[in-house]
């Protein structure tokens, strides 16, 4: 296998994402460096394992399992993606076509429940393309405040809500393709509303039984626990992506007060997003240990086999 060289970022000093090169057992590994892996991940917000014994998808779950934090399956998340679990803590990262772009997005982040790091594993890379973009936003929002701070400050001021519509069955050729009975744990449109009501969601079934639903009012700026803030938030990936049969992105986020946001608000943080993004090439048998709450990730389309499985924790 030739080795893919990295031209890594650096952000206040840190290399971005911070490279732990290794030819031993990653399970071993992080087992015994778990708390320094942990500091490192703070300070870099996302750490590549490159050259580590990783080949299968049981290795890549004893080694999330050893790094000793609890897990968040995708079966209790309100993610919209297709997934196929491996293990009971392992899934396919997405499901959606090779051509598709999954654009930049905090897990999850569009919902009011979600992970705070996120473990992927390259066990096949593609022949051409299939790099993860990640973009650290916490200099995207600095970055955004100097060149549309009246953005950032209705950000701030009122949040955002989201829209989507989930079909009564699984779609894999959407990005957004997972269907209301997976997300919401039913087996009956009684059961949906319930879950519904209790998460503060508005909905309205449509003809075909898909099912249109809008969050609360979310957060699209958060504080970290070390003063940090970020551009937390599913906008970017919500404006250029959810798009299909059902979805049409123009009408997928608002502000809180109910206001649409528009190309005209989007452009500069899309802009400033592209010129921050790390696209990371990926090695069959590297992991990538992302914190999910300073670093957005996506997908590029590709050619040939691609196989990324991820794992996620609360």
């Amino acid at each position: 296998m030739t080795e893919i060289a990295l031209t890594l970022q650096q952000w206040n000093g840190v290399e971005f994402p911070h490279v732990l090169a290794g030819s031993s057992s990653l399970p071993d590994y992080l087992a015994a460096n778990g708390t320094v892996v942990s500091e490192q991940l703070a300070a870099s917000g996302a750490i590549l394992f490159r050259g580590f014994d990783v080949a299968d998808s049981e290795t890549f779950d004893a080694a999330v399992r050893a790094y000793g934090a609890p897990g968040f399956t995708y079966a209790e998340s309100l993610s919209n993606a297709v997934r196929v679990n491996v293990t009971d803590r392992v899934f396919t990262a997405n499901e959606a076509p090779p051509d598709t772009s999954i654009y930049l997005h905090h897990e999850m982040a569009q919902t009011p429940i979600y992970p705070s790091k996120l473990f992927f594993f390259c066990e096949i890379a593609a022949d051409e393309g299939g790099a993860t973009p990640l973009c650290r936003s916490d200099i995207l929002l600095d970055r955004l405040r100097q060149s549309d701070r009246a953005f950032v400050d209705r950000l701030e001021r009122e949040g955002v809500r989201y829209t989507n519509i989930m079909p009564a069955s699984d779609d894999v050729g959407s990005g957004q393709g997972r269907s209301w009975r997976s997300t919401l744990d039913a087996t009956s449109r009684e059961d949906a509303e319930t879950r519904l009501r209790k998460l503060g969601y508005d909905w309205e079934w449509q003809e075909d039984d898909s099912l249109r639903a809008t969050t609360p009012v979310l957060d699209a700026v958060r504080q970290l626990r070390d003063g940090r803030t970020v551009f937390f938030n599913q906008l970017i990936a919500a404006f250029r992506g959810w798009s299909d049969s059902r979805n049409d992105p123009s009408r997928a986020i608002r502000f809180g007060g109910g206001e649409p946001i528009t190309l005209t608000d989007m452009t500069e943080a899309i802009r400033l997003s592209d010129d921050l993004t790390f696209d990371m090439p990926w090695q069959s048998g590297d992991v990538v240990l992302v914190d999910n709450f300073l670093v957005m990730h996506g997908r590029r389309p590709f050619s040939g086999k691609r196989r990324v499985l991820a794992s996620l924790i609360s």
